[in-house]
């Protein structure tokens, strides 16, 4: 197993905290909106962020407004929909340069058409971004990518595919989880930190990357895969834990990485 980087002996104070949502925090569920976010995970995030002086994020490709109405009344540093918007610590918005109204429709027409031809897709609207989940119908998988690769073909100059935990989506093009990241590590009070980065899912990969380049530690949730990620740790069960532990001693922060494994 390779040693687990970088966070042996620092303070909460020195870690600057990212984690993905669904899957990570939260156990995915069939269908989105199913979901709900138990208050005690709330109430550990709200004391982990004010621990560390308010350096604990939330990056999902969710949309902003989906992810605080999950967490509310909490409302932490966010970026959704992968990357595409971001709020910082002051609590500005700032968006990447939207993707055209008629390529947005001109998907959603084709995503929608496609779901009632195929009883048990499920097309998630997210404003700027479009999933195709099949969680409902996994053995249609084949065909919902190749479909969603027809419609990404068509828009591909505004869209782009992004495949995931049983879901196909359209995001909007250039956005990625790495540059949501790297935008929280210039301000205050992310900057000059160790970044740590929970993530599950293939969409959490260039976040990896980025953490792994600074030095940081990323971590794998879930059955062990190829990927990014330096260390390891179960399920969103093992994770809550980690982050119980992490709020109990949040002096000590570092000692907490018991339960990860490293990756070789």
């Amino acid at each position: 197993m390779a040693a687990i980087p970088c966070i042996d002996n620092l303070p909460l104070s020195a870690i600057a905290l990212f984690l993905d949502v669904d899957g990570t925090l939260l156990d995915i569920a069939a269908a989105p909106q199913s979901v709900s976010v138990p208050d005690e995970l709330r109430q550990r995030l709200r004391a982990l962020s004010a621990a560390g002086g308010g350096a604990v994020a939330l990056v999902s490709g969710r949309a902003l407004a989906d992810i605080d109405r999950l967490f509310a009344p909490l409302t932490l540093p966010s970026a959704g929909l992968h990357g595409f918007e971001r709020r910082g610590a002051s609590g500005a918005v700032s968006r990447r340069p939207l993707p055209s109204a008629a390529a947005i429709e001109a998907a959603r027409a084709a995503m929608l058409h496609l779901a009632r031809r195929h009883p048990g897709l499920n097309v998630e609207d997210k404003q700027f971004a479009l999933a195709l989940h099949y969680r409902g119908a996994p053995h249609l998988e084949d065909t919902a990518v190749e479909a969603m690769s027809g419609i990404a073909a068509s828009v591909a100059d505004q869209l782009e595919l992004q495949r995931g935990k049983m879901v196909v989506e359209l995001r909007p093009k250039g956005a990625t989880k790495a540059d949501a990241v790297s935008a929280f590590l210039e301000e205050a009070p992310f900057a000059g930190r160790v970044p740590v980065f929970f993530g599950d899912d293939l969409t959490d990969e260039s976040a990896f990357g980025l953490v792994n380049g600074r030095g940081g530690l990323s971590v794998l949730v879930g059955p062990d895969r190829p990927s990014a990620a330096r260390a390891r740790i179960a399920d969103v069960a093992a994770v809550r834990g980690w982050l119980a532990a992490l709020q109990r001693e949040p002096t000590a922060a570092a000692r907490r990485v018991s339960g990860l494994r490293g990756r070789a």
